[in-house]
């Protein structure tokens, strides 16, 4: 393929293909996946729960951990968990 408007016609075209090549790899590589949550839901796994969990692996351990603190923060500011007792009163 000649160039055209200064485009390198074979380059581009690689360029494509490589990109379709891969939209189709990811395509099979999601129905894969669809297909491990399938059997881990059928085993009696909380499909939602376990991509929390995939979630949270790929963090940062800092940016858990912040996450963490700021929902028990929230919590607490909701209602959702009863404040600790004071270390004092916890002692008598």
């Amino acid at each position: 393929m000649p160039d055209i408007g200064g485009i390198a016609g074979e380059r581009l075209r690689a360029f494509i293909e490589r990109i379709e090549r891969l939209e189709d790899e990811k395509r099979a590589l999601a129905e894969d996946i669809k297909e491990v949550y399938a059997e881990a839901k059928g085993s009696g796994f909380d499909t939602k729960i376990m991509r929390q969990l995939i979630r949270i692996r790929r963090m940062d351990q800092d940016d858990v951990d912040e996450q963490e603190t700021l929902l028990d923060l929230y919590k607490r500011a909701v209602g959702m968990v009863p404040d600790q007792a004071p270390e004092s009163a916890a002692a008598d």
